[in-house]
């Protein structure tokens, strides 16, 4: 008795983090055992293909096909919602969902034409079932309606690999370049965005951070892990001069920050993670729909200091990690994209006062706080493991993917044909 076919469109096989969703999202897909589960590979922006081969994945790369020839009983596309579409007899739209405040009208349009959709965080689903757009009439030019999300959405979580991050001390990396043996890290994109408006708000981080310790003994230093767009020497040498042009901007005797650029392997960011140099991470972030790296670092029991706005607090608990306040500010002009961050949206501009003070504190009260880093540490693993992930997703593919007609296969007798003389 064949499974029902399981149809998966997404980037898995690109360096990016819808392709880092993609491949735990279809893991776990087959780890139900429900499904025939098959591969549409696709791109993602500007980002290299390549992931698959690299990483050894042939469990993955065996189910790519290269087209469809028929309706799947199930449809999934991962990816941003304009561009869904409803191919199967049941569809499913995944996506990480907006940082911001608003979604585009054709976000909702696309939800709309499937049949569920799955994001990755309270903070995105609260964004989808809030946004809401009149409609008029081409005709009359009046208001006809209100398009609003009317497809069901459930909040699946981005779990993390506990096989791949993980605390330990066993980390050969090489940091005797770093001076310094207390360092604050950041992983992220820098993305488009005038200074003190790139959606990771890497610009102001840099800029706060030489603030807040210049002039003083015992500096600590900051480890950049980032990039723009590739990781080339042109883009290196494009992150090095945008640091550089910031330093010129502070006054004084300023801490040193350091540039990891390059792609590196999930066991050598986990010797990063857990480097004895590296003791807490920091990301003063507008939005995000998840924020993967925060939750991959929690598991080495260090501090965090994030913002305490969108979807990094369904993992980040106030008790056990530095949520710093802020306000909700407009988008600016430099940092929007086309359907996707808007002008008319707001998102998170982190308090200054507040800021400064997380960064003194971790250093200050640095082993008080590794107790509660603990305890955050305990929370990520049991309640937002990859396991975890599976368990969600199978009770989301039970309440509401319908039962397919069993595929049985037709066996004909066989016959017995007289022989010829």
């Amino acid at each position: 008795m064949n499974k029902p076919i399981a149809v998966v469109s997404c980037p898995i096989d690109t360096y990016s983090g819808y392709g880092a969703r993609s491949r735990d999202f279809v893991k776990a897909l087959i780890d139900l055992d429900k499904f025939d589960v098959k591969i549409l590979s696709q791109r993602w922006g500007n980002t290299r293909f390549g992931y698959l081969e690299d990483h050894n994945e042939d469990s993955l790369s065996s189910k790519i096909i290269p087209n469809m020839t028929s309706s799947p009983e199930l449809w999934i596309q991962i990816t941003v919602p304009n561009e869904f579409q409803k191919v199967g007899k049941y569809n499913i739209g995944v996506t990480a969902g907006m940082e911001t405040t608003l979604v585009h009208n054709t976000w909702l349009e696309g939800c709309n034409r499937m049949d569920l959709i799955l994001t990755s965080s309270q903070h995105s689903k609260s964004v989808f079932e809030n946004t809401k757009y009149d409609t008029t009439d081409p005709r009359t030019k009046q208001k006809s309606g209100t398009l609003e999300l009317t497809t069901p959405m459930e909040v699946l979580l981005e779990g993390a690999d506990l096989t791949k991050y993980f605390p330990t001390k066993d980390v050969s990396l090489d940091l005797s370049s770093i001076k310094e043996s207390f360092c604050y890290l950041f992983v992220g994109h820098w993305l488009q965005g005038d200074f003190g408006q790139d959606r990771k708000n890497v610009g102001y981080m840099i800029k706060s951070f030489l603030e807040t310790f210049k002039n003083k003994p015992n500096q600590p230093a900051l480890i950049l892990k980032t990039s723009q767009v590739t990781t080339s020497i042109m883009d290196r040498e494009s992150v090095l001069d945008k640091i550089e042009q910031i330093r010129q901007t502070v006054k004084g005797s300023l801490p040193n920050v350091y540039l990891f650029h390059g792609d590196v392997s999930d066991s050598e960011m986990n010797e990063l993670y857990n480097h004895t140099k590296v003791k807490a991470m920091v990301c003063l972030t507008k939005g995000e729909g998840f924020g993967r790296p925060l939750l991959e670092f929690s598991l080495t029991n260090k501090p965090i200091i994030a913002s305490g706005w969108s979807g990094q607090v369904d993992f980040l608990s106030s008790e056990f990690s530095i949520l710093v306040g802020g306000e909700l500010t407009d988008v600016h002009p430099s940092a929007t994209s086309k359907d996707m961050i808007l002008s008319q949206a707001k998102w998170f501009t982190p308090n200054d006062g507040a800021v400064s003070s997380a960064y003194k504190i971790v250093q200050k009260d640095y082993k008080k706080l590794l107790v509660n880093s603990k305890r955050q540490g305990h929370r990520s693993r049991t309640e937002f493991s990859y396991e975890k992930m599976v368990e969600i997703l199978n009770n989301i593919v039970s309440k509401y993917v319908p039962e397919f007609p069993k595929q049985i296969e037709l066996k004909l007798p066989e016959l017995e044909l007289p022989k010829l003389k």
